[in-house]
């Protein structure tokens, strides 16, 4: 395994490479479900702030965009992200912006309302993702939804679902990385034995104490 900078740049190459073709030929039906799931529990009011990571060809971002107030959508590979803007561009919507970042740092240090991601966290390694549920609480929304590969059952099963590199957690230590970062877990949505979308809120309260 290389450096957490190679890992990344190996990531981005991929996903660049298929840009182009993701959405016709690499969306699959567990995907698109909990992308639909993950903008239902979003629900962002007109004058919310989303940011959405691991964005892709902005799926998410654009979905969301007619509600909110703005979007940010940011992703390490930049042919997904041209992708996106040229969605955008050709949608005639404006309310949205593309750039580079990472979970662990996703370059944006506006205000912030709601955070989303689908099917991007599970690139990385286990201890990556608990300091990534950290970033995003660090980030200080009052909503985050989680939608990606989790298992339900067996962390190892007979028959996984991707083989693309995908490292996926069980939802207990999720759930227990959220908790543990000051959110409350309030909804988890299982599509399938190893997919599902995890919603964690953060009270008023705490966002104003500044509890993470």
């Amino acid at each position: 395994m290389g450096t957490v900078n190679e890992r990344l740049e190996e990531l981005a190459d991929r996903f660049s490479r298929i840009a182009a073709d993701y959405d016709e030929s690499q969306v699959g039906e567990e995907y698109r479900a909990c992308a639909t799931l993950v903008i239902d529990h979003a629900d962002p009011r007109s004058d919310d702030v989303v940011l959405d990571l691991g964005t892709g060809t902005g799926l998410l971002a654009l979905a969301l965009a007619a509600d909110a107030g703005r979007v940010v959508g940011r992703d390490i590979s930049e042919g997904m992200l041209e992708q996106a803007r040229t969605k955008a561009a050709d949608s005639g919507i404006e309310n949205v912006e593309f750039g580079y970042g990472e979970f662990l740092d996703p370059q944006y240090d506006g205000r912030l309302d709601i955070v989303v991601s689908n099917f991007a966290l599970h690139h990385l390694p286990d201890e990556e993702k608990l300091a990534a549920i950290d970033a995003v609480a660090d980030l200080d929304p009052r909503r985050f939804v989680l939608g990606d590969a989790m298992f339900f059952g067996d962390s190892d099963p007979d028959e996984p679902l991707y083989g693309h590199g995908v490292d996926a957690a069980t939802v207990g230590v999720l759930v227990d990385a959220l908790t543990d970062a000051g959110f409350a877990v309030t909804a988890v949505e299982r599509v399938h034995d190893q997919v599902g979308v995890l919603v964690a809120e953060r009270s008023s309260d705490d966002l104003s104490d500044g509890v993470h």
